[in-house]
């Protein structure tokens, strides 16, 4: 079955059908059917169509809806609009013809995917919310345990391993700030805009767009049908969570090695070697990371899509459910993985190097009026000192700290501890435990909200 073909005398090979056919479009079942019955009872509220006959319509719908999971599609439905037709005709006859006044596949398509992507969005709030809530768990266990902070992947300064989890938290709350603020341009009706320069009809646009809880109505009915600019926006979201929790991925495969001796990963999150039986490998992790490469060529797809396009409609824009499918698919597993993932690591880590406190022993000296600049290089002196010695940081004495500057005290050397180093922190957000404390209360905070 198609929606047209009067203007044909023939029929469309099978090789056209199967090239123009798209089955991604399935899972718009259910919101096809939402969004049918909101447009077929404005129909009748507005007298376009006999009162009883738009009754007669919903009931068909609503009983589809009910059959949504064992919903047979047929291999001649062309699509999911043409499936839903097709199968309201056979619940309630020829009055089904009558569904698609006052309306074009091309402003349907545009709802359906509208009322998906929002509704997938509350559901990735959610997901994020929850991963942000296991974060703050775990770092709430370990605002105490001191690890390095890395740049250049070089150790830096000691912190904590609840602060640096406590990172990933805070990235997720900006996700779902992301979802939330995306779902104020998705969440507005294309109905009623037609095939490209709306209706003679008197369609109730309000109507409609109240009924499926849209704040409004799109203002121009070319923009209604040609514009996937709220599809490239979803899919930024999907990609910029996707890359956050690749870096997350990337840790844990680092965290879990042998080089860095962090964290063991349980049986339950882990998997082995087929010829090394001692391995034990972060194969969530690693595909997280795999597969967060696709979500970010996904970006690529949908603006090219769009870049060419002269308005309105073209069918070019059938590829962008396949594109938004993917990147939405990919971020919901991953997220449910990453939970699980995190719940599966018992966390050990080494203590950081006794070099990290270097920055201490500079702001001791800057705390007596030493510039800054002139403390780095007197810092930075001893380090080298010590090193031609054969010695750390933590084996430093008083005298090599009056050797290479008098305006260092005795009492600096017990500066020379990590675990002294984050109490004495004193900006917040800093990783002190009591930071650490403070930032897991107000995320949520957020979360509660």
């Amino acid at each position: 079955m198609t929606l047209w073909g009067g203007r044909f005398d023939g029929s469309m090979s099978e090789l056209t059908r199967r090239y123009t056919g798209d089955e991604s479009d399935r899972r718009l079942l259910g919101v096809d059917i939402e969004g049918s019955i909101a447009h077929v009872t404005m129909l009748g509220k507005t007298g376009i169509i006999e009162p009883g006959e738009a009754d007669t319509l919903v009931s068909g719908l609503k009983d589809m809806l009910a059959e949504v999971d064992e919903f047979e599609f047929q291999r001649s439905d062309e699509d999911v609009h043409t499936a839903v037709e097709r199968r309201l005709g056979e619940l309630v006859g020829d009055v089904a013809g009558k569904l698609h006044t006052g309306r074009s596949r091309n402003d349907q398509v545009a709802l359906d995917l509208r009322l998906y992507l929002a509704r997938s969005a509350r559901d990735r709030i959610r997901q994020i919310s929850d991963l942000a809530g296991v974060l703050s768990e775990v770092a709430g266990a370990h605002a105490e345990t001191v690890v390095p902070t890395y740049t250049h992947l070089q150790q830096a300064q000691p912190t904590t391993l609840g602060h640096h989890l406590l990172a990933y938290a805070w990235m997720g709350l900006r996700a779902v700030d992301r979802f939330e603020d995306v779902i104020d341009r998705v969440a507005v009706s294309p109905l009623g805009a037609g095939a490209s320069a709306g209706s003679s009809l008197p369609l109730d646009r309000e109507m409609t767009a109240e009924m499926l809880g849209f704040s409004g109505v799109i203002a121009n009915s070319m923009d209604a049908v040609g514009s996937r600019d709220f599809v490239a926006e979803y899919v930024f979201c999907c990609a910029q969570t996707m890359v956050e929790l690749s870096r997350l991925a990337e840790e844990v495969v680092l965290w879990s090695s042998q080089e860095f001796g962090w964290a063991r990963l349980s049986d339950e999150v882990s998997t082995g070697s087929s010829s090394l039986p001692h391995k034990r490998n972060p194969d969530i992790a690693e595909l997280i990371r795999g597969r967060s490469a696709g979500v970010v060529g996904d970006i690529t797809s949908i603006l090219t899509l769009q870049k060419g396009l002269p308005m309105t409609y073209n069918r070019d824009l059938q590829e962008d459910k396949r594109i938004v499918f993917h990147s939405d698919d990919m971020l919901a597993t991953s997220l449910d993985a990453v939970i699980v993932l995190l719940k599966g690591i018992e966390f050990a880590p080494p203590p950081p190097g006794m070099a990290t406190i270097a920055l201490d022993l500079a702001e001791a000296l800057v705390r007596r009026g030493v510039p800054f600049r002139e403390a780095h290089t007197e810092v930075g002196r001893l380090v080298r000192h010590l090193e031609l010695d054969g010695r750390s940081l933590g084996e430093a004495s008083a005298e090599d700290l009056s050797s290479i500057d008098s305006r260092f005290q005795p009492d600096d050397l017990a500066l020379v501890d990590p675990r002294i180093s984050i109490q004495n922190r004193r900006t917040a957000g800093s990783g002190s435990p009591q930071s650490v404390r403070d930032q897991i209360a107000e995320i949520r905070e957020h979360l509660s909200r």
